[in-house]
């Protein structure tokens, strides 16, 4: 088995339940400009991106060009700020314990996310977590040029903490683009997680390591 220097992973479905308020924030600014998708669909298309390319994204999917993305992104900001004021936030059971054992490994834990610096802050701090407490790091997509499936926000954190061989960082999400991430970064292990945006079917595609109902599986894969 590969050893395992640092892992990285996705917050909001993978860490985080937020109930996926975030894609459903951006469905509602979608119909406030006309534009009326599912859950799913916004889910299918925007999935794990930075907000405006999600949005852009699902605009050009569903043949919605004339819509300017520019003036959804600002109101799902406003529409965000909302609604998170009175969110409920909470971890998947049993993460912190396992960040705890991970760190106790020598495994460097970080987040990252296609949020912004603002909103990956707040869910932070709803959560009481803290960079060099219960992880080493948050990098978001405000702390790169190119979000994913660009593999910037993994190269950032191979550097911050000195790691040179990819092939001892995992990376797990629940979306596609978070395993072709990981690709892209050369990462020894991709894994797919089921407690969030997609399916088993749609993270098949992108042909992770594995597959798992939950991050806090990994335990048995990495340490039994």
């Amino acid at each position: 088995m590969k050893k395992i220097e640092l892992a990285v992973f996705d917050m909001a479905g993978t860490t985080v339940n937020e109930d996926n308020v975030v894609y459903k924030t951006v469905g509602a600014a979608l119909a406030k400009h006309g534009v009326e998708v599912s859950l799913d669909t916004v889910l299918e298309f925007g999935a794990g991106k930075e907000k405006f390319k999600a949005i852009a994204d699902i605009l050009e999917q569903t043949k919605n060009t004339s819509v300017d993305a520019n003036l959804v992104f600002e109101d799902f900001k406003g529409m965000l700020d909302e609604a998170y004021a009175n969110l409920e936030v909470t971890s998947y059971d049993g993460v912190e314990a396992f960040f705890q054992l991970l760190k106790s490994k020598d495994v460097k834990v970080v987040l990252n996310t296609g949020y912004d610096q603002k909103t990956a802050s707040s869910l932070l701090s709803k959560l009481g977590w803290v960079a060099g407490n219960q992880i080493d790091a948050v990098i978001t997509a405000d702390d790169v040029v190119n979000g994913r499936p660009s593999s910037e926000m993994i190269d950032k954190a191979m550097d911050m903490f000195g790691i040179k061989n990819p092939e001892n960082v995992l990376k797990a999400g629940d979306s596609v683009i978070d395993i072709e991430e990981g690709k892209n970064a050369n990462c020894g292990w991709t894994v797919g997680v089921l407690t969030g945006a997609q399916t088993r079917e749609q993270l098949e595609t992108a042909q992770p390591t594995l597959i798992l109902d939950s991050l806090t599986d990994l335990e048995k894969v990495l340490f039994s």
